[in-house]
């Protein structure tokens, strides 16, 4: 893909004020990451619309969705106190991302590139709502407070990590501290899905599987698959890394209640604990959108339970396995660097 292509696509993307839609193919990305050009209209008025239905009468959530939108999780500095953009100011942050996204591409700040660029998700979209912010709770945009515990958890951690990248081992660290990174360089957790799910770099596609009883979410970043049954038995007793899922139905809306974590997940960069309750909705807004919406509570994290919501894009592709597993050689790798360069620093001290 070259830089005049790009360029030409970020030029078109933003012409519309009214409805902005940039759509920017990657080379290497999957065509499920590419597909669903119809622009999330989730948030838009609401308008009677009642979804098609299963063999079992229950509304039909079926397919891919892809949730990539270049609206943040959190209100920017600069919208402070705005939760809706206008026309121009969408425009101008729709031109900006896509400047950023361009040069991430074709200018790496080290000049020799990033192996990871190329597969990066250019399906970024400024949905037609405006919002600042997918937070919608509280009214700031805003991720609520760190409880004291929590912020000692992350000062001690930035202070254990201080000159470490980001998917290097914690200084001293082995199998259990990989540092706020580890589940995702361990393939355990992908670091976009959650649970909850939210937008990141690239594979921001989910799929519902639907049978009389069950609803399974299958996310295609580390693959991981939550069976969600839908008859009113209770929790499990068992702690899993994603949790454990109840479902019902509140009309057109799916509930997912999940508890018993095993411990954090790769939300929030790992700052949740098992002591995490998370309530999802899913809800189609018409053919071609889905409303997904969470409720974050961590009294072990957040000073107050938060909400977000996503528009989900419909695809017509299929998804593609995500071939990243535990025990993968490139982790012998990783953490025989990380005790080479701590026997170097070591040896620096004396």
């Amino acid at each position: 893909m070259t830089r005049r292509y790009v360029e030409s696509l970020v030029l078109s993307g933003v012409t519309s004020a009214a409805l902005l839609v940039l759509v920017v193919p990657v080379a290497g990305q999957t065509p499920a990451a590419r597909a669903a050009t119809k622009t999330p209209t989730a948030t838009r008025a609401a308008r009677p619309y009642k979804a098609p239905r299963t063999v079992d009468g229950q509304p039909d959530l079926q397919g891919v969705w892809n949730y990539a939108t270049a609206t943040p999780l959190e209100r920017p500095g600069e919208f402070a106190g705005k939760a809706v953009l206008s026309d121009e100011e969408a425009a101008e942050f729709a031109q900006k991302d896509a400047e950023k996204f361009l040069n991430n591409l074709t200018k790496p700040a080290d000049g020799v590139g990033n192996y990871n660029e190329f597969w990066y998700d250019g399906n970024k979209r400024v949905i037609d709502s405006k919002r600042t912010s997918l937070i919608t709770d509280p009214a700031d945009g805003r991720i609520p407070a760190l409880t004291a515990a929590a912020q000692r958890r992350v000062d001690a951690i930035a202070a254990s990590r201080k000159g470490t990248g980001a998917h290097e081992p914690t200084p001293g660290g082995w199998v259990e501290e990989l540092g706020p990174g580890g589940l995702q360089v361990r393939c355990i957790m992908g670091f976009n899905s959650g649970p909850p799910m939210t937008p990141a770099a690239y594979n921001q596609n989910v799929q519902l599987f639907q049978s009389p009883g069950y609803v399974v979410i299958l996310n295609e970043m580390i693959h991981n698959a939550r069976v969600v049954p839908l008859d009113g038995r209770p929790h499990g007793t068992v702690p899993q890394w994603a949790g454990d899922s109840r479902g019902h139905w509140e009309g057109e809306t799916l509930v997912v209640d999940t508890k018993n974590f095993l411990r954090e997940t790769a939300f929030n960069n790992g700052r949740t604990t098992a002591s995490l309750h998370l309530i999802e909705r899913f809800r189609r807004i018409d053919a071609d959108t889905l409303s997904y919406e969470f409720t974050v509570e961590d009294p072990n994290t957040y000073t107050r339970p938060w909400t977000a919501e996503i528009p989900m894009a419909k695809s017509d592709q299929p998804m593609y396995e995500y071939a990243c597993h535990e025990g993968n050689y490139g982790l012998t790798g990783i953490l025989a660097g990380a005790r080479a360069k701590e026997q170097v620093a070591a040896e620096t001290r004396k």
